[in-house]
C-alpha cells in the first residue's frame, strides 16, 4: 500500500510517500519539504502567529493535494516540538482541522525518542546490539538506549538546532560570548540526563540521525548524500571538535558554501554542531554512524506494525 508520513516539525514542513509492505522494508516514492522555520514564527508569548498558522495551514493543504496526486491511501500527519510546546497549540491544531480537514497527532517527546530508536533498530538488526541513538532537530535532541525494539531510556530535551539559533544566536557571525554561554547551557542541559543512561551497560554502537549530524557528517569527509543510502557515514568526535570553533567565526553565507550544507540550515549549524558535540562527550561517545532512517521512518513502521497485528 501507498502510505504518506506528514511532518510537521520545527524548521520544515515534509510529505514522504512510501510503497510500504508487512515484511519488507518501505520504499520511498515522493518526498515533498517546505521550509517554514515554526521557531521564527513565535510572538513573544510562544504562541505561534496567526500569520504564522496561515502559512501552515497553507502548506499543509498544498501537501494534501500532493499526497491525493500521488496515490497516497492512508496518511499519518504528525506534529513535533514546534506545535507541542508553543502556548496556542490546541488553538492552532483546531485552525489546520478546520481549514485543511487534517488532524495533526502531537507526538511527546519521548514518543520522538521511541519511533526514531524504532527504526535505528530496524535499519541496522539485532546484531548491532545496545544502541544509543542521538537525534537533534529543529526544536529538540532525543536520546535514547536499548536492546530491544524499545528503549530501555528515551529522553527528549529542548536543545533543537532551531530553537537555540533563535534564542541565542542572533549575530551573524554570533558573537563569541554569545557562542560560550550557549555551549555552556547545552551541556548543562545535557549533564542532568547523563545519569540516566549511565546506570546501563555502554552501547554496543552508537547512532546519528537527522539533517543536523548527516550535514555535520559530510562536513567531515563523509560521503555525499548521492552516493547512496548503504554508504556507511560516520561522525568523529575529535573531527567535530575541529569544526566547531571554525563555524563560530563564519557569517551564514561562508557557511552554506560548505559541503553538504544547505542554504536553509545554514544559519543553525553552528548551534547543531555545538549540541553534537557536547552530546558525545558528555556521553563518551567517540564516534558514530550515520543512520538515514529516522521519525518518520519510525512512524511507518509503527503503522505497519499495527495493520499486521489487526
Amino acid at each position: 500500500m501507498r502510505l504518506g508520513v506528514l511532518d510537521v516539525g520545527s524548521n520544515t514542513v515534509h510529505l514522504l510517500v512510501v510503497d510500504a509492505h508487512s515484511g519488507a522494508r518501505p520504499l520511498p516514492a515522493y518526498s515533498h519539504k517546505a521550509e517554514l522555520k515554526l521557531a521564527e514564527l513565535l510572538d513573544t508569548d510562544g504562541a505561534i502567529s496567526e500569520d504564522g498558522i496561515g502559512q501552515i495551514a497553507a502548506t499543509v493543504a498544498h501537501a494534501l493535494e500532493v499526497s491525493e496526486d500521488k496515490g497516497v491511501e492512508d496518511l499519518l500527519p504528525f506534529a513535533t516540538s514546534a506545535v507541542r510546546e508553543a502556548t496556542n497549540a490546541d488553538h492552532v491544531l483546531g485552525r489546520l482541522a478546520e481549514e485543511t480537514g487534517v488532524k495533526l497527532q502531537v507526538l511527546s517527546g519521548a514518543d520522538e525518542a521511541r519511533l526514531t530508536f524504532l527504526a535505528v533498530r530496524r535499519w541496522f538488526g539485532w546484531s548491532a546490539g545496545r544502541l544509543l541513538v542521538l537525534d537533534i532537530g529543529g526544536g529538540s535532541l532525543e536520546v535514547a538506549y536499548g536492546l530491544d525494539e524499545e528503549p530501555d531510556a528515551a529522553v527528549s530535551l529542548p536543545l533543537g538546532a532551531g530553537r537555540l539559533t533563535s534564542a541565542w544566536l542572533p549575530g551573524d557571525p554570533p558573537d563569541q560570548a554569545d557562542v560560550r554561554a550557549l555551549r555552556r547551557h547545552v551541556r548543562a542541559e545535557i549533564a542532568r540526563t547523563v545519569g540516566e543512561f549511565s546506570r546501563f551497560n555502554p552501547p554496543d554502537h552508537v547512532v546519528g540521525t537527522s539533517k543536523t549530524f548527516k550535514q555535520l557528517a559530510r562536513l567531515a569527509g563523509a560521503a555525499r548524500t548521492a552516493d547512496g543510502l548503504y554508504v556507511q557515514r560516520e561522525l568523529s568526535r575529535s573531527t567535530l571538535e575541529e569544526w566547531v570553533p571554525k563555524l563560530a567565526v563564519m557569517p551564514t553565507g561562508e557557511r552554506a558554501q560548505l559541503p553538504g550544507v544547505s542554504e536553509g540550515r545554514a544559519g543553525q549549524l553552528l548551534a547543531g554542531a555545538l549540541v553534537g558535540e557536547g552530546t558525545m562527550d558528555l556521553f563518551g561517545v567517540d564516534t558514530l554512524e550515520i543512520c538515514p532512517w529516522a521519525l518518520r521512518e519510525g512512524v511507518i513502521l509503527r503503522r505497519l506494525d499495527h495493520l499486521r497485528s489487526a
